[in-house]
């Protein structure tokens, strides 16, 4: 760079002396005036080279924004940019060379990777560069977190995570430079979760080549690598997941000094003494380089996180505020605040909080945080001497303060010899992690000693890791570990060269979240060793060292581990994988890396209905954006086939359900070894819940949320079923208090998606339906005669009568009287009936707390919100016309004029209006003795108006799109939703916010997919090994913000006896040879059972009480079903199921299994 502009100064002086010494050479002497001309020369080139320069940055503002992968490095990348390869005019491929690299070339407009070892990052103004042959070092950011000014969030990318982190958070990401070191399967996992985490740069390092051995773990590489660096065969693929990601690769000897270019680092496969040296470095630079060592040996992993001697915690546990309303507040000292019992406080002692709107103690509204204590679900004791206030009359949010953090991180020198607190996870090994803090110690010395790992199998090299444990232990005094535990040591010798893909995924998830953490001070980081082991996962007989050898094969690795015949039989699987969003996704690459149905008797069949959007691409991360529009399944079994070419898979595109059991039958669910969801509802995984309780199978459950997440095994006759418990239901909001009274932005929104689908999609489907035909529609109409009938026949009069739209002014004056309706006459009508001081039936004050007082509001023009309102709503009404929208319907000053136009009827508060208040009613409609007269009325008026509608005229119903920013439904939902909360006082939010709460969108990252996955996977080991106890399975429940894992036994299922038998949820009683109705009555007596019922779906075939019944004792069973319940039995089907209700000889009921009736 000093060079060009050295070069632009020098420029002009060499071309004016050229010209003056050209036309003063023609002459003998050199005058004065002469020596004039050239320095006039001179300046008049500079004035022209400066022009050159400034129309340069002009033209450089003016043209379109580039991406963060700054296209203006080219030249100093050899045209990598982005990952993308640029030729020049002679299709020379441009690439840079490394030292111990020969040159390479690839072909245009594929993603390669650089062949050297230099880094490119660029943001703004700030550029970096490191090249073999030349460098220029500029100043590294001089924030340890990363610069927030940054370009635009593409929100519908990043939807889903925006919802966990917020704007803040992601654009401290998209500033932030990360290195991962370590390109194992653990490496790739870090860096593919930060990249579709969207930071601003990943430099990938790694001085090794790919062997054979690392196909186990690490979904980047296939076979044509291996001899490859593994930086430099990273980068392609890793750049195909986000290319607004700057990827960069080191493939020679890293120094601490270029540590200084990152906000974080993270090693995988670094020595303790080289860790500590990197460590100190980024422990003492200004500002600290946050830095993270993480490690996994077979079943075995670590982390260390070093954030610097002070790191902030700007929020602990990315939560919003709680918040309370207030029903009163004593003058005492200390104060009692009491609240509605609307809902439970969350509040804890020792919480900040600040009150707003409170009437009467007004001091307490001068927002100064106030600490509590003694919380209680619906009060608590505020820390203020309040005698002196003013007396509390009503209203008043309480809402809490969150408080950053102060966290004194110690260096990995220092922490190595005292690591405090642990973070433990599984209750069952409370003294499990200072063992492993000295077996991953032992292993250190073991490698730096020897030069290798521990061979897997080997004995000799078990003895000697436990020797080194042991003098290891002796040397720590008093904080020596009481038992080594030898036989777990042994194991860890055994698999510490092998990194096990669902260990790599899981700790790819937790490491990927500490970097986040670190790079935006968002949640709170691990602090500062965590350990974690899943030994339960090895076989449960014991392993002969001839099983571990390789096979010179890809699974070789995790072969090492748990031997050649459960790698058999993970190949012979016969596995279901429901959905394949975001846990689909990794659920297939875990499995096609573990080998998961790769065998001729193997075989994965995965369905998912739906089709890929562009939101999922920040997560689902076997989609690019040109599969947007596809198939889910389809592409993400394509992509699995290509980390395994041996997977056998099978794509469907069928939901799983009722209507789906002649593709999914009883021969399908038979055939199967087990089942692994991973749906985004709860009434999905029910019904494959009871399907796989039914057949008998093994189901694998997870889920997530945000930052959370869960894991729950389904193992026949082991556990509880998914269904067994379930989370008690969201509490709804009263009909009365959404229509009328809201309190909060959550019932704004309500409403307003409800007002949406009603004016925009359920009136125009009704009068579709009503169009198509007419006889049918209005004859149901008649026979239901009520008032829903009554209120849909006037939805269709509204849309073909009095707001019937057939220009876009008209449209414009339906929206401007909406407003009008919604937020003027609506609350007028409303506080008319319920003045200010009203008073319930008891006396009290009818706007007490939780109501808030409403405010009509007065339309302006002026204001952009009340124009923007009118602008969504008419050109959403005009598309339900078939209308065109004018250009000039985006123009603010010509939609006003246009708007100022309308004519706006005055409105007169009605005396018997009835307004409902009663917070149990389920409808706003109420019942009129009239109805069946007005429904006539109704259907005359409709039926005139049709006749005056043009041939063919339909209107279009709009679907709500959450995901399209530029169809308008967000823009008028939060306009309705904010102008409603303008209303009521109540806060307003932006689009975004309101996107997430309106569009129901479940907050959803990376890395808390990744990990659940990867738990999940370690117990399928146990599943398709088969012979496991309850004991050795684990249910997981984790929180990466806080963080907190919580691992436990699964629950056993609730057992029945009778006599001498007893069975569970998962047992199914059997009759062959197609009995009668007496044959089993006979069969259950001989148990000592009375069948007093039977019956087969929601029909009754047999009940004592009834005498006639007893005509049926000798027909077959499954032709009474075809008789009375009208079954119909397909041919792919063989047998019946029934349920019978018995009691014993002591008339006590006896729940007793599922009774099936086989007949073929």
């Amino acid at each position: 760079m000093k060079f060009k502009l050295g070069f632009m100064v020098l420029l002009p002086i060499f071309v004016a002396y050229y010209l003056w010494y050209r036309n003063s050479s023609s002459s003998s002497s050199t005058s004065l005036v002469d020596c004039m001309s050239f320095f006039r020369s001179v300046a008049l080139m500079v004035i022209f080279t400066g022009f050159c320069g400034v129309f340069g940055s002009l033209l450089h503002y003016m043209l379109p924004p580039r991406k963060r992968a700054s296209e203006e490095q080219q030249e100093q990348r050899g045209g990598v940019v982005g990952g993308v390869v640029v030729e020049n005019e002679e299709n020379q491929n441009i690439s840079t060379t490394n030292n111990d690299n020969n040159q390479n070339t690839f072909k245009k407009h594929r993603i390669s990777p650089p062949t050297d070892s230099s880094t490119t990052t660029n943001s703004n103004n700030h550029h970096r560069s490191c090249s073999s042959s030349s460098s220029v070092v500029v100043e590294p950011l001089i924030m340890a977190l990363g610069d927030s000014n940054q370009t635009d969030i593409d929100e519908d990318l990043h939807s889903r995570q925006l919802a966990v982190y917020g704007r803040e958070t992601m654009r401290r990401l998209f500033a932030s430079n990360i290195l991962v070191s370590g390109m194992q399967g653990l490496g790739a996992e870090i860096a593919k979760n930060l990249i579709l985490a969207g930071v601003k740069s990943v430099t990938l390092h790694d001085e090794g080549t790919v062997e054979l051995w690392d196909l186990s773990s690490n979904f980047i590489f296939s076979e044509h690598d291996v001899g490859k660096n593994r930086a430099l065969a990273s980068f392609q693929k890793l750049q195909e997941l986000n290319n607004a990601v700057v990827i960069s690769t080191w493939t020679t000897k890293l120094t601490k000094e270029k540590l200084s270019d990152f906000q974080a680092v993270v090693f995988t496969d670094i020595s303790f003494a080289k860790a500590i040296e990197f460590n100190d470095y980024c422990h003492n630079h200004q500002p600290p380089i946050s830095f993270i060592k993480a490690e996994v040996r077979g079943l075995f992993g670590s982390i260390f996180c070093d954030f610097g001697p002070e790191f902030t915690v700007v929020d602990v546990d990315g939560e919003e505020p709680h918040t309370g309303i207030i029903a009163s507040i004593s003058n005492d000292n200390p104060a009692l605040v009491s609240c509605v019992d609307d809902e439970r406080l969350e509040f804890q002692d020792g919480d900040l909080v600040v009150f707003s709107e409170v009437h009467g103690m007004t001091e307490l509204n001068d927002g100064k945080p106030r600490k509590i204590k003694s919380t209680r679900p619906y009060s608590f004791i505020l820390e203020e001497d309040t005698t002196n206030f003013g007396t509390y009359v009503k209203g008043g949010i309480v809402t809490q303060v969150k408080q950053p953090k102060l966290l004194n991180f110690k260096p990995l020198r220092e922490a190595l010899k005292d690591p405090g607190d642990f973070l433990l996870s599984d209750f069952s090994k409370f003294d499990r992690p200072p063992l492993l803090h000295l077996a991953f110690l032992a292993l250190d010395k073991f490698v730096s000693e020897l030069g290798r790992f521990p061979v897997a199998g080997s004995e000799e090299d078990a003895q000697k890791l436990i020797s080194v444990a042991t003098n290891i232990n002796e040397d720590l005094g008093d904080g020596r570990v009481e038992d080594i535990n030898p036989k777990l040591l042994r194991h860890f010798a055994f698999g510490a060269r092998a990194v096990l893909n669902p260990m790599a995924a899981m700790f790819g998830g937790i490491v990927g979240q500490e970097v986040v953490k670190a790079c935006s001070a968002k949640f709170h980081p691990l602090f500062q060793f965590f350990y974690f082991d899943s030994v339960e996962s090895l076989p449960t007989e014991p392993l002969d060292s001839s099983d571990l050898k390789p096979l010179n094969s890809r699974h070789d690795a995790q072969i090492s581990v748990f031997g050649s015949k459960l790698q058999k039989k993970l190949e012979d699987a016969k596995v279901f994988i429901v959905g394949s969003g975001a846990l689909g996704c990794e659920f297939l690459k875990n499995v096609a890396l573990m080998g998961v149905s790769c065998g001729d008797r193997g075989k994965l069949t995965i369905t998912d209905d739906d089709v890929i959007e562009k939101s999922n691409l920040s997560r689902q991360f076997l989609f690019r954006d040109w599969n947007i529009g596809q198939a889910k399944s389809t592409v993400a079994a394509s992509a699995a086939a290509s980390i395994n070419p041996q997977l056998n898979i099978e794509a469907l595109q069928n939901r799983v359900g009722t209507e789906t059991e002649n593709v999914f039958d009883d021969t399908f669910w038979e055939n199967l070894t087990v089942v692994i969801n991973a749906l985004d509802n709860v009434n999905a995984r029910l019904y494959v819940d009871q399907r796989c309780l039914y057949f008998q199978k093994p189901l694998l459950e997870s889920g997530t949320l945000g930052a959370k997440c869960n894991t729950q095994m389904v193992i026949p006759h082991l556990t509880e079923n998914y269904g067994a418990s379930r989370d008690p239901p969201e509490k709804q909001a009263p009909m009365c208090t959404v229509h009328s009274f809201p309190h909060n932005i959550d019932h704004c929104l309500t409403w307003a998606r409800s007002e949406f689908e009603g004016l925009l999609e359920k009136t125009p489907a009704e009068v579709n339906a009503y169009l198509s035909n007419p006889v049918e529609y209005t004859t149901a109409m008649i026979n239901a005669g009520d008032a829903l009938a009554r209120d849909n026949l006037d939805r269709v009069l509204e849309c073909l009568d009095k707001e019937k739209c057939e220009t876009f002014q008209d449209c414009i004056t339906w929206a401007r009287l909406k407003f009008e309706d919604y937020f003027a006459n609506r609350v007028k009508q409303l506080i008319y009936t319920f003045p200010e001081d009203a008073a319930t039936s008891t006396g009290a004050p009818f706007w007490s707390a939780p109501k808030r007082f409403p405010h009509p509001l007065q339309f302006s023009s002026a204001d952009l919100s009340h124009l923007h309102f009118v602008m969504a709503a008419s050109i959403l009404r005009a598309e339900t016309f078939g209308i065109p929208i004018p250009d000039w319907a985006k123009n603010s000053k010509m939609l006003a004029e246009a708007v100022d136009k309308v004519i706006v009827p005055e409105f007169q508060p009605k005396k018997d209006a009835k307004i409902v208040t009663d917070e149990k009613a389920t409808t706003l409609s109420t019942a009129s003795i009239d109805d069946a007269a007005v429904i006539n009325d109704l259907i005359i008026k409709v039926e005139q108006c049709r006749k005056n509608l043009p041939p063919g005229f339909r209107m279009k119903p709009i679907q709500f799109e959450k995901d399209d920013d530029t169809n308008y439904h967000m823009d008028m939902i939060a306009g309705l939703a904010n102008m409603r909360a303008r209303n009521y006082s109540i806060p307003e939010v932006d689009k975004l916010k309101a996107k997430f709460i309106a569009g129901r969108i479940i907050p959803a990252i990376a890395t808390t997919t990744a990990m659940a996955t990867g738990l999940v996977c370690l117990e399928l080991y146990k599943v398709l090994n088969g012979g496991h106890k309850l004991e050795d399975y684990r249910n997981t429940f984790a929180n990466l913000a806080l963080p907190l894992f919580s691992i436990a036994e699964p629950v056993p299922p609730k057992v029945i006896k009778h006599r001498d038998m007893s069975w569970t949820v998962w047992d199914r009683w059997i009759l062959r040879d197609n009995p009668t109705l007496r044959e089993l009555i006979q069969w259950l007596k001989d148990k000592g059972l009375n069948a007093y019922s039977i019956s087969c779906g929601s029909c009754l075939l047999f009940n004592s009480m009834f005498p006639r019944h007893r005509d049926r004792m000798d027909k077959k069973v499954v032709d009474l079903a075809r008789e009375v319940a009208k079954v119909e039995l397909p041919p792919n089907r063989r047998h019946l199921d029934v349920v019978v209700a018995c009691e014993d000889d002591e008339d006590n009921d006896i729940d007793i299994p599922l009774v099936s009736i086989y007949y073929r």
